[in-house]
């Protein structure tokens, strides 16, 4: 069994100091995209190749694109992240068990899971709680780093601490906001909300919509501790510049 403490610090669960942030530590928290359901094997290989050489935290793909993700980042130290059962979070749990079984068996580090939103709306609770005791089971047992998605622009504020006390309780590693695929991402009032429900210690992934360096750094200081975004490399870069000439003060909104 993994060490719980070494596995979220790794994961990059802590919160982060926005006026310390480099490129290089910035990088580190970010989640680096290609979720598309279209696309050419090129796509797929430049996502590694930047993400190797920006040292992103890991590439977020679909999971038929698991093993050759694990296979071009090999030896980089990024992680390859698979969404399950995404976007809808439709699937049966018996499918969403398999999986998150098949993913990790093919190497991926992190698992993003989608909840299943009708269940919480319709008050199956024990069926929300059921799949997130799943997810952070599997993943503790094979050191892999687990990730609940509220798609919260389709929850209301009690559903969405709802699902964030259930994800504490089953030791879930992170609470992300959003697929992508829904009608709004990340907000900043979200993450508050979510930073508020889940305490200091909890990984927060801000996802959905997050393009600009200044929205980035917006989720930063509310207590987002991940940043999915397919605008990885852009962003760092304007750090990066904005570093070069103001200086700390490139950090201030």
């Amino acid at each position: 069994m993994r060490d719980t403490n070494n596995m979220q610090e790794a994961a990059g669960c802590a919160p982060i100091t926005v006026d310390a942030l480099t490129p290089e530590t910035f990088a580190a928290m970010i989640d680096h995209t290609f979720l598309k359901p279209f696309g050419k094997p090129a796509d797929i290989e430049r996502l590694c190749d930047e993400a190797r050489r920006y040292g992103f935290a890991m590439v977020a793909v679909n999971p038929a694109e698991t093993a050759r993700c694990v296979d071009l980042l090999r030896g980089s130290g990024v992680r390859t992240g698979a969404a399950i059962g995404f976007p809808l979070g439709q699937n049966t749990s018996e499918t969403k068990a398999f999986e998150i079984r098949d993913a990790i068996a093919k190497g991926a580090g992190e698992i993003d899971m989608v909840i299943n939103l009708r269940a919480l709306q319709s008050g199956d609770y024990e069926l929300v709680q059921a799949e997130l005791d799943d997810l952070a089971a599997v993943c503790r047992a094979s050191g892999v780093i687990s990730k609940v998605i509220l798609e919260t622009c389709y929850l209301n504020d009690d559903e969405k601490r709802s699902v964030c006390r259930m994800a504490c309780a089953a030791g879930v590693d992170f609470v992300k906001t959003s697929t992508g695929f829904g009608t709004g991402g990340a907000t900043v009032a979200d993450i508050l909300l979510m930073r508020e429900a889940v305490g200091p210690a909890m990984g927060i992934k801000a996802s959905g919509g997050v393009r600009t360096l200044n929205a980035a750094l917006s989720m930063i200081r509310a207590g987002a501790t991940r940043i999915g975004t397919s605008s990885g490399v852009a962003l760092v870069e304007e750090l990066r510049t904005r570093l070069a000439g103001e200086g700390a003060e490139a950090l201030s909104l």
